[in-house]
């Protein structure tokens, strides 16, 4: 069996188009879908300049993965990037992290199916939709990575188109001056209830948790790297339409949510992109629109699969996890890295039972803090790769705008973001949990050293 094991790897079935979707739907989740109605809340208009300002620090993050990734394109790019130029700790701590993030995002994106679902069958318990939803995603992954990228290039147009719809009849509903019974759609309502900054620069402050977890995902393509049919040609143009996406999907679709009706109308609870639709009085648009958000809550849980059994993969392949999840099956799948990911995800169901109201809050706080370790990583591997090895990077074809300055600015940013966390009581419990996780790994490692 282990002689079987060595001989398979891992299947490169990802085509351009996958590649391209799985870039897009990485980058609209259900942070941007149900977490926006908080955003909103929080920040008023402002929340479309903070999207602004976090899209452009992660493009950032997103070019320096990409000039490692011309250098070096692996499965588990950010395991063997911070292993090769930051250190063996650095690997290990980042690996498991990654795997803990999409652990923690794929638990709020079950906890989003299960209150979407709710839409239509109020009565049913939120944690019965999540579990269904689980065992779907898992019988898909355990198919073959080309259904992987199928599934979730289907998942990431009906995002596109969603959103794009909602653009579109946005603009046509503010130029005929529609009017409901609740308001009036107008591009002045942008500014007619209290300014931009409507919460003063405190609620746009702490719109940020929730605006930085709505990018996470972002970084997928990373994780694509090592099953993509021709990675230099396909992963830069992914990356280089980050901005653009940015624009259209999140700056368009919030300037439009909030032009059809007051921001202080929004349900902090609820998707805003529901409520849009509901409004037009259309009752079976309404519908379509739950169901466009609840497939994008399953395509990023179903990314959240995707990746983290990639993960243990390496992490086992390279003996910082049990040898017996690098193991692959018939169709070149690691199955058990895959079922060992899926049994811990199944923590969130058991959440959903446990604290329905306050889980997604929680987690989404987590992944946050988490990610925005896997992101700094990946900065300070692109400056340690471009100091040890200095002919490579100048060959890169595809290079890091503005470095070192920017990797230090973004890092500053980061940073910036932690702190902020700990100024509202949702978001506090997460400063104080996840540093459990670092000192559990940091203690995992150093046996690790022992055993070896």
């Amino acid at each position: 069996m282990e002689q079987l094991t060595k001989e398979k790897s891992l299947e490169r079935g990802l085509k351009n188009r996958h590649i391209q979707l799985i870039a897009i739907g990485g980058a609209i989740g259900t942070g941007l879908f149900l977490g926006a109605g908080k955003s909103i809340h929080l920040a008023g208009p402002s929340i479309m300049l903070v999207y602004l300002m976090i899209g452009a620090f992660l493009f950032f993050v997103m070019r320096a993965l990409g000039e490692l990734l011309i250098y070096k394109s692996t499965t588990g790019s950010f395991i063997d990037f911070s292993e090769e130029f930051i250190g063996p700790w650095a690997g290990f701590i980042t690996g498991w992290t990654y795997w803990f993030c999409w652990i923690a995002t794929g638990i709020a994106e079950i906890t989003a199916v299960g209150m979407y679902v709710k839409y239509w069958v109020p009565s049913i318990p939120q944690w019965v939709p999540a579990l269904i939803c689980v065992l779907i995603l898992l019988l898909i992954n355990m198919a073959t990575v080309k259904a992987f990228g199928e599934i979730e290039f289907w998942f990431a147009l009906i995002k596109i188109i969603a959103i794009l719809a909602l653009i579109i009849i946005g603009f046509v509903l503010v130029f005929i001056g529609f009017k409901s019974h609740e308001t009036t759609a107008t591009f002045t309502n942008l500014w007619s209830y209290g300014g931009f900054f409507p919460n003063g620069v405190s609620g746009f402050l702490l719109a940020f948790q929730m605006a930085v977890f709505s990018f996470v995902g972002i970084e997928l393509v990373g994780v694509t790297a090592g099953e993509a049919m021709d990675p230099k040609r396909t992963l830069p143009k992914a990356i280089n339409s980050i901005p653009i996406r940015i624009i259209i999907f999140y700056i368009g679709a919030l300037f439009i949510i909030m032009s059809i009706y007051p921001w202080s109308g929004v349900d902090p609870e609820s998707s805003p992109f529901v409520r849009v639709f509901s409004l037009i009085g259309i009752p079976a648009a309404a519908g379509v629109i739950n169901f466009v958000v609840l497939t994008s809550a399953a395509s990023s849980c179903n990314s959240g699969i995707f990746s983290t059994s990639r993960m243990l993969y390496t992490l086992a392949c390279q003996g910082k996890a049990p040898k017996r999840l690098k193991s692959l099956n018939d169709r070149n799948v690691p199955a058990p890295a895959l079922i060992f990911s899926t049994l811990v995800l199944l923590v969130g169901v058991l959440l959903n039972y446990l604290l329905p109201k306050e889980v997604f809050t929680l987690v989404t706080s987590i992944a946050t803090i988490c990610f925005i370790w896997v992101w700094g990583v990946i900065l300070v591997s692109q400056l340690r790769y471009r100091k040890m090895m200095p002919e490579n990077a100048r060959n890169n074809s595809f290079k890091m705008p503005f470095a070192p300055y920017s990797n230090w600015i973004v890092l500053a940013f980061f940073v910036f973001v932690i702190i902020l966390l700990g100024f509202a009581k949702d978001t506090k419990i997460a400063l104080f949990v996840t540093p459990v996780w670092f000192l559990i790994l940091v203690i995992g490692y150093f046996f690790m050293k022992v055993k070896k």
